[in-house]
């Protein structure tokens, strides 16, 4: 029997689209931002907003190249399925590489930070900066960020040229992608705007999913 079904693909894309995106106003919303050099910003790592904002990232991090894998499966059989594939590739290595930062910043600042409270010595602060600015690990941070972006432009492009999706869909979470580095260097105020603009984009891309799984092909069913 042949009837036309949801393209699961495309919709367990959409899902993880839309949770990255709220996951990454979460992060910029929630962490505290005191002046990390004194026992404030020592109290900071120490809390419950930080560890949740960097754990938020993480799991955002996870589900970005989920959802070009899924686009991928969507795509397959089109001369876009291998961009929407190098798009989900890229961003695998890239999260991986990125979270890896954010680990350091959830397990080894929570760390320093409650032994800096507990022993009211602001200079233990120190030691964050330490390994947060070692040339090692900015190197593999900047990389990870640097494919992230690249797996944003990539995935823009595939959904761009699919015939199936509105094109301007993936243009804008490729570009905040692309200033996911950038955006390190502004105020808190503009840090939590661009996690919110990152929500609004990642939201229409998963809306765009879930709309094309209701019209793809359809799908060979066995009789039960």
């Amino acid at each position: 029997m042949t009837r036309t079904a949801p393209d699961p693909r495309a919709r367990m894309g959409a899902f993880a689209f839309a949770l990255a995106g709220i996951l990454f106003v979460l992060y910029e919303a929630v962490a505290p931002r005191e002046d990390q050099t004194t026992l404030e910003g020592a109290a900071s790592w120490a809390s419950a907003g930080w560890s949740i904002a960097h754990v938020s990232a993480i799991v955002g991090l996870i589900l970005i190249p989920l959802g070009y894998g899924a686009l991928r499966g969507f795509l397959e059989g089109t001369k876009n399925e291998k961009t929407a594939f190098l798009a989900a590739t890229i961003g695998y290595i890239g999260s991986g590489l990125t979270i890896s930062y954010y680990g350091a910043e959830v397990y080894g600042l929570k760390a320093i930070g409650e032994r800096a409270v507990a022993d009211g010595d602001a200079s233990l602060t120190e030691v964050g900066d330490a390994f947060r600015l070692d040339p090692t690990a900015m190197t593999v941070f900047a990389i990870g960020l640097a494919l992230i972006a690249i797996a944003g432009v990539l995935a823009a492009v595939a959904v761009w040229r699919s015939g199936v999706l509105s094109k301007w869909s993936g243009v804008p979470f490729a570009v905040l992608m692309v200033t996911y580095l950038p955006q390190f260097f502004i105020p808190q105020a503009g840090r939590i705007a661009w996690g919110a603009l990152v929500t609004v984009s990642a939201l229409w891309l998963a809306a765009e999913l879930w709309r094309a799984s209701s019209k793809a092909p359809a799908k060979e069913l066995q009789p039960a």
